[in-house]
């Protein structure tokens, strides 16, 4: 095979939306996934579907690698999704960085290279606060941060750039809080809403910088489209909000009322350690993607939740 696209962590939400966007436009799009079976189902039309997962460091998904056009990694174990323990911990932290490793090592001995790597990273590198007012914004410049989430996404990029002297272009995607209906923090928080229950989470203070599912995937394909496009790029919108602020909207987007608060407390025994990260944020601003003059469709964030709300996306 030979121009085509492979996608890692497909079957998530960024990936599936992005895998038929690709598929749309007529592209080759090959699928490393855990279960090829249920890839096809769920995203049908791919040129092929390689059994794939982040601690196979061999198998015939290797010969994939040479003479594709873009790879494109997005795979990792969801942090937020369960209790936090110290063996899920570990397990997002290794599917992130050996993943990469495996993914880096095929690229060095493929005989043709793919022309641009892009891989996953999070706003989660700049570090973690408790209050949207004493945060700097950051831009990709910003320094690194020094908690938890911070080492994975230092660690994960510092894998990814053993790419850099390899590949043509390698682009490191710092992701915000993608908002859409289908998983993530905005599905988690509608539920309550629903039953009139809905409220920020801990002390509502705290920084959250968000960006629409279809910006994301439109500046996904900028990156693989555009060679301009290279490096460290926050993916968020321009006007972070805090948890209060996104809370408010949400109601209104939703035609309820906003009542009940998540104390920090409540989190934490939910989610354990990872609780303390989920009433954290960050004030993160898109540098680049504005260098750029990048067309967001949902800059603000009422249109966005409006939007996701009325077409389920």
């Amino acid at each position: 095979m030979k121009d085509h696209i492979i996608i890692t962590g497909a079957t998530g939400v960024i990936g599936v939306e992005l895998a038929r966007k690709l598929i749309d436009r007529g592209e080759k799009v090959v699928l490393f996934v855990r279960s090829p079976e249920g890839a096809v189902a769920k995203i049908p039309g791919a040129a092929d579907y390689v059994r794939w997962d982040s601690d196979m460091e061999s198998g015939n998904w290797r010969s994939f690698i040479s003479g594709a056009k873009a790879l494109i990694h997005l795979a990792g174990k969801p942090l937020l999704e369960s209790r936090w323990t110290d063996a899920h911990k570990a397990e997002c932290y290794n599917s992130r960085i050996l993943g990469t490793r495996h993914l880096v090592s095929a690229i060095a001995v493929a005989s043709e290279k793919p022309l641009v790597f892009i891989s996953s990273s999070a706003i989660g590198y700049y570090g973690s606060f408790y209050r949207c007012d004493d945060t700097p914004q950051f831009g990709e410049s910003g320094p690194k941060g020094s908690d938890f989430l911070a080492k994975i996404c230092i660690d994960w990029e510092q894998e990814a750039l053993e790419a850099e002297k390899i590949v043509p272009r390698l682009v490191l995607l710092r992701t915000g809080i993608v908002l859409s209906t289908r998983g993530g923090m905005l599905q988690k928080m509608m539920a309550p809403f629903q039953f009139f229950a809905g409220g920020p989470i801990g002390s509502g203070f705290q920084c959250v910088s968000w960006i629409h599912i279809d910006d994301e995937i439109a500046s996904i394909l900028a990156a693989l489209d555009n060679p301009l496009y290279r490096g460290a790029i926050n993916l968020v919108s321009p006007e972070p909000v805090t948890m209060k602020e996104f809370a408010r909207q949400l109601g209104a987007a939703l035609g309820r009322p906003v009542l009940l608060p998540v104390p920090e407390f409540v989190v934490r025994l939910i989610m354990g350690e990872g609780g303390g990260y989920a009433v954290k944020g960050q004030n993160v601003k898109p540098g680049f993607l504005e260098a750029q003059r990048f067309p967001f469709k949902y800059p603000k964030l009422f249109e966005a939740l409006d939007d996701l709300v009325r077409h389920n996306k």
